[in-house]
């Protein structure tokens, strides 16, 4: 993936399961962790990785880019995007969505509007889910900026009433279409990212086998051998795919609504 943009600041499952569904990009990762982790003191800081850090640098400049695709959309639809705000740490952090442990994985959180990345899990999606490539990362920096434009949209607070009084498979559902949508932003992203030159041969097939490598189906199966699909919360790998691909193929975000779709 070429990169030439400045470096700017960012605007009852086992506990490996657990740490699989929630590693990708639950909207409020409290509602997997229970609320913040309380093992940590609420005094705790977060240990943020050092500037020169090079996945550190190579996070920033992809929300730099994801900044200069956003606005220019939404515009579209009379809408202005404030820019998310970046917050890399390592282990451990305080957010509005409660405290965290690296155990969330990349989240974003709406209250605050910001994305948060702990940088370990890079190194995971490479070793333990066989999702390698800066591509793979990119890809899940713009699903979590997905959910950033899902909160400027209100789409965020509009899902979350409704699952707060659905019994759980169908809340499960619903939060499947929210994520899939994630998933099709940053295929949006993608999109405009190769008009600009950014992508390079084999950049979009790092990004589908992340997609496909963290679907719930597979984290579920390889935890306890087997899945269960009215407790997914994020989508199968062939969900996933599929509406990250409509994204890099359409470029609009209009293509990705989710929610009216008669299948997944």
């Amino acid at each position: 993936m070429r990169l030439p943009i400045p470096m700017r600041a960012g605007g009852g499952l086992v506990a490996l399961a657990v740490l699989a569904i929630s590693l990708f990009l639950g909207v409020d990762p409290s509602m997997l962790t229970g609320g913040g982790d309380a093992s940590y003191p609420s005094d705790a800081p977060a240990v943020a990785p050092p500037a020169s850090d090079a996945t550190a640098q190579f996070v920033s400049v992809v929300l730099g880019s994801t900044e200069d695709t956003w606005p220019a959309l939404l515009a579209r639809h009379g809408v202005q995007y404030p820019q998310p705000e970046l917050v890399l740490f390592d282990g451990q952090v305080r957010s509005a969505c409660g405290f965290q442990s690296a155990a969330v994985g990349p989240f974003y959180c709406p209250p605050d509007s910001r994305v948060y990345l702990d940088l370990s899990f890079f190194r995971e999606l490479d070793r333990e889910f066989g999702a390698p490539g800066d591509f793979a990362q990119a890809y899940v920096i713009a699903h979590e900026v997905g959910h950033h434009v899902q909160n400027v949209l209100g789409t965020s607070s509009q899902v979350d009433a409704r699952m707060r009084a659905l019994p759980e498979a169908q809340a499960n559902a619903l939060s499947v279409r929210q994520e899939l949508q994630a998933d099709c932003y940053a295929g949006v992203w993608g999109h405009h990212a190769a008009q600009r030159g950014l992508l390079e041969p084999g950049d979009v097939e790092e990004g589908l086998r992340a997609a496909a490598a963290i679907g719930d189906d597979r984290l579920q199966a390889r935890a306890r051998g087997y899945a269960v699909p009215e407790s997914f919360t994020h989508g199968s790998s062939e969900q996933r795919v599929r509406w990250f691909r409509q994204g890099l193929s359409a470029g609009d975000p209009a293509a990705c609504d989710t929610f009216a779709a008669s299948s997944l």
